[in-house]
C-alpha cells in the first residue's frame, strides 16, 4: 500500500520538476531531480525484492494516475485563478 502513496508522491514531483524546468529554474530544478532519484531507487529497490508480485505495480501505477490527475487539476485551477 507504501507504493500508491510514493506514486502520488513521484508525479507531485515530476510535475513540481516539469514546472521548473520550463520555467528555466536551473537550481531548482537540478533539487526536485535529486528528491525524485531517490524516490526512483526505493520504487526499484521495492519491486525488485517483490518482482513476482504484480499487485506491487498495479497500486504504484495507480498511485501514479491519481498523483497525475491531482497535479494537472491543481495546475489548471492556478490557471484558471491567476487569469481573473
Amino acid at each position: 500500500m507504501i507504493l500508491f502513496f510514493i506514486g502520488i508522491i513521484e508525479m507531485l514531483v515530476i510535475s513540481t520538476w516539469t514546472k521548473v524546468v520550463t520555467e528555466t529554474k536551473v537550481v531548482v530544478s537540478g533539487m526536485v531531480t535529486v528528491v525524485n532519484i531517490f524516490i526512483w531507487y526505493y520504487v526499484l529497490q521495492t519491486m525488485v525484492n517483490d518482482i513476482h508480485n504484480f499487485w506491487v505495480v498495479g497500486l504504484y501505477a495507480a498511485g501514479c494516475a491519481v498523483g497525475t490527475m491531482l497535479s494537472t487539476a491543481y495546475f489548471r485551477f492556478k490557471e484558471k485563478r491567476e487569469a481573473i
